[in-house]
């Protein structure tokens, strides 16, 4: 097993940094997230197919992997293009070194979070499915739903030419101000309940994987951010301010 975990984490940081050079040359950000994603399928897969085994519950673990890999990857990949630009690179875009910390953050980013997966598909021996892995599996589509459904809502309200310069406010946004980052750690949590119904030991580091990824977009990349820009662009608007105090930053029904 801790053969191909490292094997895992040599070719997910070579890929990282042979498109930083592509993308450093062409200095664009265009494919960084189309990247990302694509780099958590193909490791899911790698990982499955060099340990030689098919139980049931890897398949599983896999499938949910690709699944929001390639939602997530294409509306990333989409919405960039539509947009032309990634406001979190305004400053990085052209800086190579800048450029490559972000590409290499980003490859510790996908094996930390994917090593709850990449130990479950590196088990040798199987255990019959149980509660622990449906609780899982139904976090995780909670989670999913919840993603799909922020990220289409917060798409079709941009898209509307009356909304220009507005801010969303309305269906899952209502209840959270990042409704789609809360989906998103669901399913990572998700995840790791399935993958631990076979883990034993030092495997349950693994449990750094929720963790980190809660802790990245909660406290470096994800809300502060956006807030911090929010707050820029509508910090004298009362109705935006009355929003804030009113609704929860992640998590629903909270303060």
């Amino acid at each position: 097993m801790g053969s191909i975990l490292v094997k895992c984490a040599m070719i997910d940081l070579t890929i990282q940094w042979v498109l930083w050079a592509a993308a450093s040359m062409l200095q664009t950000e265009k494919f960084y997230d189309l990247a990302g994603s694509g780099t958590f399928i193909f490791l899911t897969h790698l990982s499955y197919r060099w340990n030689g085994t098919s139980y049931h519950r890897q398949k599983i673990q896999s499938t949910l992997v690709t699944v929001w890999g390639l939602r997530l990857g294409l509306f990333l990949f989409l919405r960039v293009l539509k947009e032309g630009r990634d406001r979190r690179f305004n400053e990085v875009r052209t800086s190579p070194k800048l450029f490559f910390v972000y590409w290499t953050l980003q490859g510790i980013w996908i094996f930390i979070t994917l090593l709850p997966t990449l130990i479950l598909n590196t088990r040798g021996e199987d255990r019959p499915l149980c509660v622990r892995d449906y609780t899982g599996w139904i976090i995780w589509v909670l989670g999913f739903v919840t993603e799909t459904i922020a990220d289409q809502q917060k798409w079709n309200f941009k898209s509307h030419p009356d909304n220009v310069g507005k801010f969303i406010q309305t269906g899952l946004w209502a209840y959270s101000r990042h409704p789609n980052y809360l989906g998103e750690i669901l399913q990572w949590i998700g995840l790791f309940i399935s993958a631990s119904s076979v883990m034993k030991g030092v495997d349950y580091v693994s449990v750094l994987s929720p963790i980190f990824l809660w802790y990245l977009l909660t406290h470096v990349s994800g809300i502060p951010i956006l807030e911090k820009q929010a707050m820029s662009r509508w910090g004298r608007d009362p109705t935006y301010l009355q929003y804030v105090r009113n609704t929860p930053a992640l998590w629903p029904f909270t303060f």
